[in-house]
């Protein structure tokens, strides 16, 4: 397969694969937990269940990438894809939908790291260029899934017993069709082991290996801090708004403008320049996202918190282009699996413990402490990254 058509079917299989994901989640899942019977307690775990999937696979996964190579992977993520939403269809009891909660983050904790892998192995000189290409797609599709889920989910209200959220599980099984037909003709796709022909690295050693280079360790950090900082953004800004009187359709403008300035800029921010200038990038990006969450808590003036929202975006998308490319820069061929597995992992535990962590805060010291948590958390970080980076100069 051509290099264009590669990051072309890769961007489509992103694309749908997210939306597949998204739609089941977003906004059905609580929705139907709550129509079986579900409490907050369990409408909680049953949504805590996903992300904990790559917050444990996702190592693993890159270091099985080094050794039987991505297609393999490719295609039993697509599969994970193509089976999960039928599984919805056969729950009678909310505690069920725990395991097919876990099932289903089965494929993104797959898909994300292998998908990378792919795309830096493929395009080793314009690797920050075409990641940002394929996350646009799949920030395209995650857009789009809630809009659609609650297209259908409206114009079925009326149906008998849970009819509705079953058609959003069909078109989710319909989204994933794609996904499987796509993966399968990637004849030749890259990102294999260290190669049959090479020697693949221990579990241990990959992971040792990681642990042991402060840059690689350090780049994790900054991932995990960026996604910090963004679950609590997502989470408790829009509480934050409501309880100052901000009409929920601005809020939803805020947040759609957001993802407009990351998905438009991704591309853009992935083809600055090299190596030395990815290390620029990382610094600035996290602390202009911490800077833009810290403002927060000095105004609910609409205007003002739309051009943060859409500061913020642009940060967040400086800084997350970034990391990969500048992770796979670092890596041996050996060991670039195991590494971008590891940041994946390291990234899912930033974003599932900022809004907890922060909930706390607030709780005990109110919203501009919380808001103003993970800009010292950034700013601290960033101090590690480039204290590493002139101790390995």
């Amino acid at each position: 397969m051509r290099r264009s058509s590669l990051i072309t079917a890769l961007s489509v299989i992103g694309f749908f694969a997210i939306f597949s994901t998204t739609i089941s989640k977003n906004p059905v899942l609580p929705l139907f937990s709550q129509a079986l019977g579900a409490g907050e307690v369990t409408i909680g775990l049953i949504a805590a269940v996903s992300p904990a999937a790559g917050i444990l696979l996702s190592f693993p996964v890159g270091v099985l990438a080094d050794r039987i190579g991505a297609k393999r992977l490719l295609t039993a993520s697509a599969l994970v894809f193509l089976t999960a939403p039928l599984l919805y269809l056969f729950v009678a009891d909310p505690l069920w939908l725990i395991p097919v909660r876990f099932f289903h983050g089965l494929a993104t904790a797959i898909l994300g790291p292998v998908a990378l892998i792919t795309i830096y192995t493929a395009y080793p000189e314009a690797k920050g260029e075409m990641s940002g290409i394929y996350s646009s797609a799949t920030l395209v599709g995650r857009t789009a899934a809630p809009l659609v889920g609650g297209i259908i989910l409206s114009a079925s209200a009326a149906a008998a017993g849970f009819t509705a959220y079953h058609l959003v599980y069909g078109a989710a099984f319909l989204a994933a069709i794609p996904v499987l037909f796509l993966v399968l003709t990637l004849k030749d796709a890259p990102g294999g082991p260290a190669g049959a022909k090479g020697q693949t690295v221990s579990f241990t050693a990959s992971l040792r290996g990681f642990l042991q280079s402060p840059p690689l360790l350090s780049t994790a950090l900054v991932e995990m801090a960026a996604y910090f900082t963004f679950g609590i953004f997502e989470i408790w800004l829009p509480l934050y708004l409501i309880a100052a009187g901000v009409q929920e359709y601005l809020i939803g403008l805020l947040f759609a403008l957001q993802v407009v300035a990351v998905a438009v800029s991704k591309p853009f921010f992935g083809a600055l320049p090299d190596q030395k200038g990815r290390r620029i990038q990382i610094v600035a990006g996290l602390l202009a996202e911490g800077g833009c969450i810290a403002a927060l808590a000095f105004t609910v003036a609409v205007p003002v918190v739309m051009a943060v929202g859409i500061c913020f975006g642009l940060a967040l998308s400086l800084v997350t282009v970034s990391t990969g490319a500048y992770i796979a820069d670092l890596s041996d061929r050996e060991r670039l699996g195991a590494s971008v597995g590891a940041l994946s992992a390291i990234m899912d535990i930033g974003h599932a413990s900022g809004p907890l962590v922060a909930g706390a805060v607030i709780a005990i010291a109110g919203y501009a402490a919380g808001f103003l948590l993970p800009a010292v958390l950034a700013a601290g970080i960033a101090a590690v990254f480039i204290g590493t980076g002139r101790s390995a100069a």
